[in-house]
């Protein structure tokens, strides 16, 4: 694969990562049994043949278990954990923790992120993790707070670097000013059906200060993905449906497949989007490598575009 630097550190990492969500098959922690435990572990192999190098994580995926699979392979494959990169993320708390009467909510309190994180290194089994994001935006948010807990697990070797998910500019602003270490990565939702990032500053923001995109639901949830269908009651269907017959146009121009070529439109942004595949499919995820050896041109690129606005350019 081609490689993309992270923010502004020099570690090298593929062009897609592989987003470990789904490895547990479930979100209920009670339903896992032995043969989901191995079809997850046979996923994250998978991805590691196929040359992922970034692996996505969430403490909130099947509340752990999710980290815990992959602790699993790891201690499985020792050797694994020097050629790849583990990022993670917290802040999201669901109802009833720690309280029967606790609101969902997010929580980016020092106490909370130094919490997470031990627990997160545990489920790993791993000494540090490479990038630990904050995943959602608390409106509550202490910049100075946040950066005290960020310095103490930098200073005690258990992160390498930081980041965000789903934050707009100006909070990303917000807490890189009481850092003294840059963000490296800001995980948002962007694809062919949803284009936000491209105009409202965010995007931009990751040129101005090397901050890594990395794409969540790069598919669309699936429906941009090959195969993926829009129900007939769905509000857009026709806007959509014209999407999916151009995508599907341009993937056979280039002789691949339609998931191919939705994440290949986002590779071409010059911002360097990291997409994040989801998939616990074996042939899904190798298919999905292909996306880094399509050259998109810019015709096709803008054709696409035009087609997921439903609408001509101004």
């Amino acid at each position: 694969m081609k490689q993309q630097k992270i923010g502004q550190s020099d570690l090298n990492c593929t062009r897609l990562s592989y987003g470990c969500m789904r490895v547990a098959g479930t979100w209920n922690p009670a339903d896992i049994d032995p043969t989901m435990r191995e079809k997850g572990k046979k996923a994250i192999v998978a991805a590691f043949d196929a040359g992922y190098t970034l692996f996505d994580h969430a403490d909130i995926y099947c509340r752990g278990a999710c980290e815990s699979i992959h602790g699993e392979v790891l201690r499985d494959t020792p050797s694994m954990r020097k050629e790849i990169l583990i990022a993670t993320k917290c802040g999201i708390r669901f109802p009833g923790d720690p309280n029967p009467d606790s609101p969902h909510r997010y929580d980016f309190s020092a106490s909370h992120i130094l919490e997470s994180c031990e627990k997160s290194l545990t489920r790993l089994s791993v000494e540090q993790i490479d990038i630990y994001q904050l995943h959602r935006p608390d409106l509550l948010m202490n910049p100075a707070e946040i950066a005290g807990a960020f310095q103490k697990l930098r200073d005690q070797g258990k992160v390498r670097w930081f980041g965000v998910s789903n934050f707009k500019p100006s909070f990303v602003a917000t807490l890189q000013s009481m850092l003294d270490f840059p963000l490296v990565v800001n995980q948002v939702e962007i694809h062919l059906g949803r284009l936000d990032c491209l105009v409202d500053g965010t995007l931009d923001q990751c040129l101005e200060r090397t901050i890594t995109p990395l794409s969540w639901s790069p598919l669309g949830g699936g429906w941009l993905g090959s195969g993926g269908t829009v129900a007939e009651d769905h509000p857009e269907f026709d806007k959509r449906t014209r999407l999916l017959d151009t995508l599907d146009a341009v993937a056979a121009q280039y002789e691949v497949s339609r998931t191919v070529m939705a994440l290949a439109w986002l590779l071409k942004h010059p911002a360097g989007i990291v997409p994040i595949v989801g998939s616990a499919n074996p042939a899904n995820i190798r298919d999905a490598v292909r996306a880094d050896e399509v050259d998109l041109d810019r015709e096709n690129w803008y054709r696409l575009l035009v087609a997921a606005r439903g609408a001509p350019l101004p």
